[in-house]
């Protein structure tokens, strides 16, 4: 549908229609890549939700907003949907390619690349849902924070952490944070492997944002 000069499309599974049926066996993850590759002008921002079963990774069911390349993202997705895809079936999925169309690493590829990390447990994820009363990790650059923050944070830019691992408790969960998710899974990485225990924040502070509009 047309929506104030962008478009929302979705296909499967909703997240309320799993939860209203009783299903607890699915994940979630929220992500924005480029409409098309970024070097190349005109690029625009997909804002994208992708439900699948935590049991066997099967594609469940997605949602977009954008201003460009929606339709195309969903109707590939609606495919792998009819075909009964898994999420690695998205990750090893053969899409069309030239710079000013898509991206080397399609948002499709990209959807199921990080579901497949969750999998296979590189990427420990937790939701903004969970963060109440949690240590809360900012690895954002301290100008980030001037637009937009969490009150309570502990701001560390990921060039630093390693540098700054004493400022950080190891009695507590740590949930790692950036602006959409990519940095807070380097640092999570990196933190898994100093001995923290630390999650990743789905879709950073854009999904502060955008998981009121694809609540659904």
């Amino acid at each position: 549908i047309g929506l104030f000069g962008a478009a929302a499309a979705w296909v499967g599974a909703s997240e309320k229609t799993l939860k209203r049926l009783g299903d607890s066996d699915y994940e979630k993850i929220y992500l924005y890549p480029n409409s098309h590759a970024g070097y190349y002008p005109g690029a625009r921002p997909i804002a994208m939700k992708v439900l699948f079963r935590k049991s066997d990774g099967r594609f469940l069911g997605a949602q977009a907003l954008g201003e460009d390349g929606v339709d195309k993202r969903i109707s590939a997705l609606a495919m792998a949907l009819q075909m009964g895809a898994t999420i690695h079936d998205l990750e090893e999925a053969e899409l069309c390619y030239a710079p000013q169309f898509g991206s080397a690493k399609d948002p499709v590829n990209f959807a199921g690349m990080v579901a497949a990390d969750i999998l296979c447990g590189d990427m420990p994820l937790t939701h903004w849902d969970a963060a109440d009363n949690a240590f809360l990790l900012d690895v954002r650059e301290p100008g980030e924070l001037a637009v937009e923050s969490v009150p309570g944070v502990l701001n560390i830019p990921l060039g630093q952490l390693r540098a700054r691992l004493d400022e950080l408790p190891r009695d507590r969960e740590i949930l790692v944070i950036c602006r959409s998710g990519q940095r807070a899974y380097y640092a999570t990485r990196a933190l898994v492997q100093h001995g923290f225990t630390a999650r990743t924040l789905a879709g950073g502070m854009l999904s502060r944002f955008h998981t009121r509009l694809l609540a659904n």
